[in-house]
């Protein structure tokens, strides 16, 4: 198998956003793991994701990275640098200089290789390029395998519990140091 390569999604690549994204929404664990459906995604136009490629690709709000072997696509995250002010995904007013990780998948042939490492640090250089010196996700509480991940890479508990729509979430942070 080929080394896997790390990189920022381009604005030309909305198929592959889409593509990704309804492989991500079909594993055993999305229902617990996504704020979205298999069903409303597939329904979303393509220019729904033609947009987001864009957006991901060019702003400084938000940059999804992606994690290729040849052609095919084997996993992702997005970074976003929440507006001041504005509620996060859950009504939450995020602390400045705190960006979010949301949309983590890894293909299931990539699991446990370390390649989610991979495509956090280039998330993390690039929120850190923004401003950002912390970066929160939510993983929910039976999300064992997740949750483990995310503790090796070096996001801790913050206290902070929200009841998403999937039940259970946990708020995890983890500082951006200058490595």
């Amino acid at each position: 198998m080929s080394e896997p390569h790390v990189r920022r999604v381009l604005a030309s690549d909305g198929d592959r956003v889409r593509s990704l994204r309804l492989e991500a929404l079909s594993d055993r664990a999305a229902g617990i793991a996504f704020l979205d459906t298999y069903e409303l995604a597939a329904a979303r136009p393509r220019e729904y994701w033609d947009d987001r490629a864009v957006g991901a690709a060019l702003s400084g709000g938000s940059a999804q990275f992606i994690a290729e072997v040849g052609p095919a696509w084997v996993g992702t995250v997005t970074i976003l640098i929440p507006e001041p002010g504005v509620p996060d995904y859950f009504g939450r007013i995020p602390a400045a200089g705190t960006a979010l990780a949301v949309a983590v998948y890894v293909s299931p042939a990539h699991r446990g290789t370390g390649l989610i490492d991979r495509l956090f640090h280039a998330g993390f250089d690039w929120a850190r390029d923004q401003g950002a010196r912390r970066v929160h996700l939510d993983v929910h509480a039976d999300n064992a395998r997740a949750r483990a991940a995310y503790a090796r890479i070096g996001f801790h508990p913050t206290g902070g519990t929200i009841d998403g729509p999937n039940g259970p979430e946990v708020e995890l942070s983890r500082e951006l140091g200058g490595e």
